[in-house]
């Protein structure tokens, strides 16, 4: 055999092997391979191994995994004229190959503008206590309009979560002392209704006193009692009620 034999099999078998690598494709279970054929799609193979004609057809492949992506903080002025700084996230995936391939450039990229867009909208038409407290439902606002603007390029966009919303420093301090004015008012409103339950207390334990006064009198040595368990304690022994009233119907009597 040759030198020239020899050159034309190395020759072959190197075009041979450019071949079969160029034709031979594996597909992972969590993609799919779009595949054109002198430029015009004829769908989306996969998972496995198939086969492609080299230079004729062309292979994309896709992923079908779910994508985490951060909307960047965005500095939005809420409806009622507040400067914030909110950041969000949202998890998209491919539905369809081969409208993310054909029907946009760059979906990831185009979802995320849409995020962006879509979150500056909706932000911005919102009050800031409906920012603070009403998050769910924004996220759920956030979900169906981005949802709806991607599905006609395959993409399903799952779930939208507002992340953080930054306040400016004045807007903190101002809310700090409403929260604590809050407090405050909660706190003094507790205490006036246990004096008027005290009070009420008082005066029924008074009613009934009055209806007994040798209640009155057992009451009195009781407290005489307590005083006197005390050091260098003082007693004042108080004249009975009924000694006051004979002196009374005296003086009338006279």
């Amino acid at each position: 055999m040759d030198l020239n034999t020899l050159i034309t099999i190395a020759v072959v078998v190197i075009v041979v092997a450019f071949v079969l690598s160029q034709s031979i494709h594996i597909v992972k279970e969590y993609e799919r391979g779009v595949i054109f054929r002198l430029g015009r799609s004829i769908g989306a193979k996969g998972p496995g191994l198939f086969f492609i004609i080299p230079v004729i057809d062309k292979i994309v492949k896709v992923s079908l995994q779910t994508v985490t992506m951060d909307i960047p903080p965005q500095d939005i002025i809420t409806r009622d004229n507040v400067t914030i700084r909110v950041n969000a996230v949202t998890y998209f995936r491919v539905e369809d190959p081969s409208k993310a391939v054909i029907d946009v450039e760059n979906y990831g990229y185009a979802t995320a503008q849409v995020a962006q867009t879509t979150l500056r909208s909706i932000i911005g038409r919102t009050d800031l206590d409906d920012v603070l407290t009403e998050r769910d439902q924004i996220n759920a606002e956030l979900q169906s309009i981005i949802d709806s603007q991607t599905n006609p390029w395959g993409v399903k966009v799952s779930i939208v979560e507002v992340k953080d919303v930054e306040l400016p420093e004045s807007m903190r301090r101002a809310m700090a002392s409403q929260a604590e004015a809050e407090r405050d008012r909660r706190a003094k409103i507790i205490h006036a209704k246990g004096e008027q339950e005290a009070a009420e207390t008082l005066s029924e334990a008074a009613a009934e006193l009055a209806k007994n006064p040798g209640a009155m009198q057992l009451r009195q040595l009781a407290t005489m009692s307590e005083i006197a368990s005390e050091k260098n304690s003082t007693l004042i022994f108080p004249m009975p009620m009924e000694l006051l009233r004979f002196f009374e119907r005296s003086a009338r009597d006279d």
